[in-house]
């Protein structure tokens, strides 16, 4: 079999980040490698209620095969949901998936053909490019700033590639910055997008994880012309081994979005599906969100305030409205994979993401992701502290 796998899995690679944040799961190393929701917050409870309610005779059905675009029951309350947030929908017009990552697979499926231009925000989530690499994609990137999405430079790139086929973009808190796309910037990318006949994947996985400020109108809400391929998940607000999200599209990109969901798994699992729609019924998960927030707003709080008592003034980081993360800049010539692997994990027992690989073009490796989100106080305190001991050394 050496030699004759297909040729998109020269873009399957593992990453050197994976290798190192195996380290990770030692009990010893304070990780803000992975954006894991705090696992003390989950309605566990409440859940464990659902499951046992569906797991007698009587709902049997609950652990049968059903249809592949989702339990009705889940795609109607996924519709309100997206309603009250400003997109009327009906239950025909979701399509219940394997969380947001799914959705990314299915999109790049679906748009992409090798060598097809793909736009994406220059950094862009490392879960986005995994999922795109079997299609063989080609990137043009764009620049971010403190508004998101520079949509000056969106159309630069867009004029410099006539035949780019779709735009990724985290608009609220994105993976990996943390930034929002402005108000302004969210009209002209819609613009954009019909000047140049792109599918427009917005992925919202942190949406409701907002801590100050007004919620923005999501692309989907503003979009007039079935540009845009909205992409939503319970992970954050739920429990992501639950592994539930929905798409929502206009009908003819929906419905072969749910062919290649059929070919690809059949549909997500029929308990978990059941016992969401379940809890939705039975609870308030915006209350529950609110519950939430707080206690994120109080840990990015501390993350910040942390590093501005003990980190070099060279470094640069972001301060999100929202979501789970961080970014870091360091300057330049400095390797943050490097950092992490020579000094910071065998030293300090202290792990990040390092940011080159979220740079889809050109690798820079003077960044880094950190998450706050499922970091206990006092070991987010003692691990950045020991980071910044190492970085006044570095630096």
């Amino acid at each position: 079999m050496s030699g004759r796998w297909a040729r998109r899995m020269d873009g399957v690679r593992p990453s050197a980040i994976r290798d190192l944040l195996r380290l990770g799961a030692d009990p010893e190393v304070i990780s803000f490698g992975g954006g894991y929701p705090d696992a003390s917050l989950f309605p566990v409870e409440e859940l464990a209620s659902v499951y046992r309610g569906l797991l007698v005779p009587e709902h049997a059905d609950a652990l049968q095969y059903t249809t592949s675009n989702g339990l009705p029951g889940l795609r109607r309350l996924v519709a309100e949901r997206l309603t009250r947030d400003g997109s009327p929908r009906t239950a025909d017009d979701v399509l219940i998936i394997q969380g947001g990552q799914q959705g990314l697979d299915l999109a790049a499926k679906l748009m992409v053909d090798p060598g097809d231009v793909v736009v994406t925000e220059d950094p862009t989530f490392l879960g986005a490019l995994i999922a795109f690499a079997p299609t063989e994609p080609a990137y043009a990137v764009v620049r971010t700033d403190k508004h998101g999405l520079d949509t000056d430079d969106l159309q630069r790139v867009l004029e410099a590639n006539p035949g780019a086929k779709m735009l990724y973009t985290v608009p609220d808190f994105q993976n990996p910055t943390g930034v929002t796309l402005s108000y302004e910037r969210r009209h002209r990318l819609l613009e954009l997008a019909d000047e140049h006949d792109l599918l427009v994947v917005e992925d919202t996985p942190y949406r409701s994880l907002r801590y100050e400020g007004s919620p923005l109108p999501t692309l989907l809400s503003l979009d007039t012309s079935g540009r845009v391929l909205h992409l939503g998940s319970f992970s954050k607000i739920l429990a992501p081994g639950l592994r539930l999200g929905w798409a929502t599209a206009r009908p003819d990109v929906l419905e072969r979005l749910a062919l290649l969901k059929l070919a690809a798994d059949t549909q997500n699992s029929t308990l978990n599906m059941a016992a969401t729609a379940a809890y939705l019924e039975a609870f308030d998960v915006d209350a529950h969100v609110a519950r939430m927030v707080p206690v994120y707003r109080h840990k990015r709080d501390l993350m910040l305030a942390t590093m501005d008592e003990t980190f070099p003034e060279v470094v640069t980081r972001t301060r999100p409205d929202g979501g789970l993360f961080v970014w870091l800049g360091f300057p330049e010539g400095f390797d943050a994979t490097d950092f992490l692997a020579r000094e910071l994990l065998p030293q300090e027992k202290v792990a990040y993401v390092p940011g080159a690989t979220f740079f889809p073009v050109t690798q820079r490796p003077n960044h880094a992701r950190l998450s706050y989100s499922g970091v206990p106080d006092d070991r987010l305190v003692d691990g950045l502290t020991r980071m910044a001991k190492l970085l006044h050394r570095a630096l």
